[in-house]
């Protein structure tokens, strides 16, 4: 599985006229790959996930995966929302079982994923339960193992711990880990936390209030499971704010994609 992003340009009609979002933006992801897109407040970062979702159109460019040309939204691309998006009329374990009906899975296939998906997220206990009556972190884990269960390419995810406090972000944090090894995913997470982009990511794409602009892409060299006290942690937490603070200070200025 390989994800390429070529020359993305995207924009929105306003009352005061076209607002321009992202402007020439590109870069790859290559399979199995956990990357952050971060960057402060209106830098586009949603916006090119909806994108590559499929969820949007760009007005210019191509967005590839595995070689052909992403037009719509589908099974292959599971889409995490920050609000979890859970139908609040069905069960944990309805709420997971939920894509594989739609998927036309047989009822064998949905069992055995089903226990497996409840094993992994420790949610088999909680099956039962209504989304009114879970934690904040047993929605999400709900919705995180539902976006998992027709085994889509990639797994994009907008702010999937922000909703949270900082007790259950941390915790959640090395869940996630876990279930991205177990599963072997493609994933782009979209956050403006830095430290969390550091903990998550195999790589961080720093992008600017610059239309999008992408003023950092960098490895995270770093050994699993990550200690944010560690020196070297600490190190990426000083360059990504330093840089983080200047992608909010972009002017803006086109690069000349076509709209």
């Amino acid at each position: 599985m390989k994800l390429e992003v070529k020359n993305i340009c995207k924009g929105f009609e306003e009352d005061q006229g076209r607002r321009i979002v992202l402007d020439n933006i590109s870069f790859n992801v290559e399979e199995g790959e956990i990357v952050t897109l971060l960057g402060p407040s209106g830098c586009g970062k949603t916006t090119m996930l909806t994108t590559i979702a499929g969820f949007k159109k760009q007005d210019s460019g191509v967005i590839l995966l595995n070689g052909e040309p992403v037009t719509k939204a589908g099974p292959d691309k599971a889409f995490m929302f920050q609000n979890y998006a859970l139908y609040p009329w069905k069960t944990v374990e309805n709420n997971i079982l939920f894509p594989m009906k739609q998927a036309k899975m047989s009822l064998e296939e949905q069992r055995k994923r089903l226990d497996y998906l409840l094993e992994i997220s420790r949610l088999k206990e909680y099956k039962n339960l209504y989304p009114h009556q879970m934690s904040g972190g047993m929605k999400q884990r709900t919705a995180l193992v539902r976006a998992l269960a027709v085994r889509p390419e990639i797994l994009l995810m907008d702010e999937p711990l922000g909703a949270l406090d900082i007790e259950m972000r941390q915790s959640l944090q090395n869940e996630l880990i876990d279930i991205f090894r177990r599963e072997k995913l493609t994933v782009i997470i979209v956050t403006h936390d830095v430290s969390e982009a550091i903990y998550l990511s195999d790589r961080v794409i720093l992008m600017s209030t610059n239309y999008g602009e992408i003023i950092l892409n960098e490895k995270i060299e770093l050994d699993s499971p990550r200690n944010p006290e560690d020196e070297k942690f600490k190190e990426y937490v000083g360059l990504l704010s330093n840089k983080f603070i200047e992608a909010g200070r972009r002017k803006k200025e086109r690069s000349g994609g076509e709209f």
